[in-house]
């Protein structure tokens, strides 16, 4: 193998696991360090610039950075890395005028945003720093596009939402136009925008086709656009029997929702196993600890009704197969149907993107799934002008992921504006820092151990159902946010070899709790790999290799087991490990230009 280029940002990059994981790279184990330290108000500024939104990600985000923990190698659960995002927003102080200032002269650059959600308000909080004029339209009175419509209350309430678009909105270089929606993008196109972003989402449910579901109409209702109705106070009940066809996310809200404006029977039914519903783990259990069955391997056949009034339905039973090829389908049991009782039904069986308002003789092409042709470094459209992202640019995801696309597009945008080109990416800014504060002394503490996740408090079943406006989850206070930072292995700072240094002592290979490293001959990548001390087994995870030795060895360090524990730096007589914390943020258009956009 050739020697580790420990230059290039990705190659430590990849070792943070959970930033690496994270589709807006937020610097995770910088901030658990802030949220220890007691210093609340840095950590959340450290997530602000990455992911934008952190008090609401902190209690809705769907974690990928979770699985990807370093800590889940050394027990079962990972570090509580979302929930601590919420402590860094709880308990901050004013943060106001540590945000990017807004210039007071304009560039001349004018840029509309189609829909407020948070891919368009990301590209909004980006450009308006630069001094782009920031236009945001969307159909409803308030921002925040499907965080505020589709989120039950009982997660998030309605303050953290105002309060982070306000950071977006109300400091200036942004002009809002809510309730106002776009009905034509030629229209837009020809009021002379530079450039239009398109984050309006994916609106539209997924509909219902089976027998008696028009005589039945009256009861049965589409998932997203229910939950939208009770965000915004239209709906205040429902029937005490409810059922609620899906199996992701939306169906989630929406049973529990349910089960809070008056169900007392409420089932969840899935045509797919438990274990293949695309719902986030922890939704599916809070479901269940509040007494929602979820009824899996049942495929909706009819819906029953008298005199246009819902009774229930009827399900076939399925069962997963594979054919010849390996396909996976669903195929009848041949056992009897099952029919459940209902006077509700709502139905989150997906959800499809929908841009009637877009013309089609404008050169924006889309594909057989209806979705925008777009670049996907640059999410820049077959209109060169206009850029796509959230769930309008692949479909629906979530809220991280949309604040990723934003970012980009709003590099692109500032890129296309000032007549550069829009595929090249600007490099991430890193900083490489050693830890070491004497011979022996390091200033960070990474001690490696067993510690079980921290639950975190959930208000009384008795007092969360009564109210669908009662926030359930109660966060972690400081003292269980202090115990549950200690997790996590600061996996961020890096071991940092230099050849010149090593005597080949072994001292590193003896002291080593996981045995990932090995000094031996090199050769091929696959063969070196199988003959180190473990066999390195996760080809996703690189190898750290060094040659130079003076014995003609080269280091070999698996990155996928190391625990960064240090104690190879604390044992090395002669210093040629050193501990230094890799600090990466992805490129901002605002990041450094601000000061000179200012002075102009």
């Amino acid at each position: 193998m050739t020697p580790t280029d420990i230059s290039n940002p990705d190659t430590f990059h990849k070792v943070v696991d959970c930033q690496w994981a994270c589709p807006a790279h937020t610097p995770v184990p910088e901030y658990i360090r802030l949220i220890a330290a007691g210093r609340y108000s840095d950590a959340y500024m450290i997530n602000w610039h990455s992911n934008v939104f952190p008090g609401v990600l902190g209690r809705t985000c769907d974690r990928p950075c979770e699985p990807a923990c370093r800590r889940g190698r050394v027990e079962e659960e990972p570090v509580a890395i979302c929930r601590l995002k919420r402590v860094a927003a709880d308990n901050k102080e004013d943060i106001a005028a540590r945000l990017p200032p807004i210039p007071a002269v304009r560039n001349g650059k004018r840029i509309a945003c189609v829909g407020a959600g948070p891919a368009s308000l990301t590209v909004a909080r980006d450009l308006a720093p630069l001094g782009y004029e920031v236009h945001v339209f969307d159909g409803e009175k308030k921002g925040g596009g499907f965080i505020r419509s589709q989120i039950p209350r009982f997660r998030l309430p309605e303050s953290v939402i105002d309060e982070e678009v306000g950071y977006i909105t109300e400091r200036g270089g942004v002009t809002t136009h809510f309730g106002q929606r776009v009905e034509s993008l030629r229209a837009l196109l020809d009021a002379g925008y530079d450039a239009v972003f398109v984050g309006s989402g994916a609106p539209r449910g997924r509909e219902l086709d089976v027998p008696g579901r028009k005589e039945a109409a009256a009861n049965i209702h589409i998932g997203i656009d229910w939950l939208s109705s009770v965000s915004f106070g239209h709906i205040e009940s429902i029937g005490k029997r409810v059922i609620v066809l899906g199996g992701g996310n939306t169906a989630m809200d929406c049973c529990r929702s349910a089960r809070r404006l008056g169900g007392e029977q409420v089932t969840v039914v899935v045509r797919s196993g438990f274990e293949e519903m695309k719902a986030s783990p922890w939704e599916k259990e809070d479901a269940m600890n509040e007494g929602i069955p979820i009824l899996n391997y049942l495929v909706p056949k009819q819906v029953l009704h008298e005199g246009g009034r819902l009774t229930g339905m009827v399900f076939e039973k399925v069962k997963a197969e594979r054919d010849a090829k390996g396909r996976r389908q669903l195929v009848p049991t041949g056992e009897p149907d099952v029919v459940i009782e209902a006077d509700d039904v709502l139905v989150a069986i997906g959800q499809e993107n929908a841009f009637p308002w877009i013309e089609r003789d404008l050169g924006l092409e889309f594909d057989r799934w209806g979705l925008p042709v777009l670049n996907e470094a640059t999410f820049q459209s077959t209109v060169p002008n206009v850029f796509f992202g959230g769930d309008a640019a692949f479909g629906p995801k979530n809220i991280i992921w949309a604040v990723a696309h934003g970012h980009e597009a709003a590099v692109s945008i500032d890129r296309f504006c000032r007549g550069l080109d829009v595929g090249e990416r600007p490099p991430p800014h890193v900083v490489m820092s050693s830890q070491k504060m004497g011979i022996h002394e390091w200033s960070y503490d990474s001690g490696v151990s067993l510690d079980l996740r921290f639950k975190v408090p959930h208000a009384e079943h008795e007092v969360a159902l009564r109210d669908i406006r009662t926030e359930v989850e109660l966060g972690y206070d400081r003292e269980l946010a202090y115990k549950e930072a200690q997790r996590c292995l600061n996996c961020d700072v890096q071991t940092v070899f230099t050849t010149s240094l090593c005597i080949e002592c072994d001292a590193c290979v003896d002291i080593c709790p996981v045995d990932c490293i090995t000094f031996t001959e090199n050769g091929e990548e696959q063969e070196l790999r199988e003959r180190l001390r473990v066999p390195a087994l996760n080809l996703e995870q690189g190898l750290y290799v060094q040659d130079g030795l003076k014995t003609g060895r080269v280091m070999a360090k698996d990155e996928d087991v190391c625990l960064h524990c240090g104690m190879c730096a604390e044992r090395c007589p002669t210093g040629a490990w050193d501990m230094q914390k890799f600090f990466l943020e992805t490129a901002k258009p605002y990041a450094g230009r601000v000061a000179a956009c200012q002075a102009q």
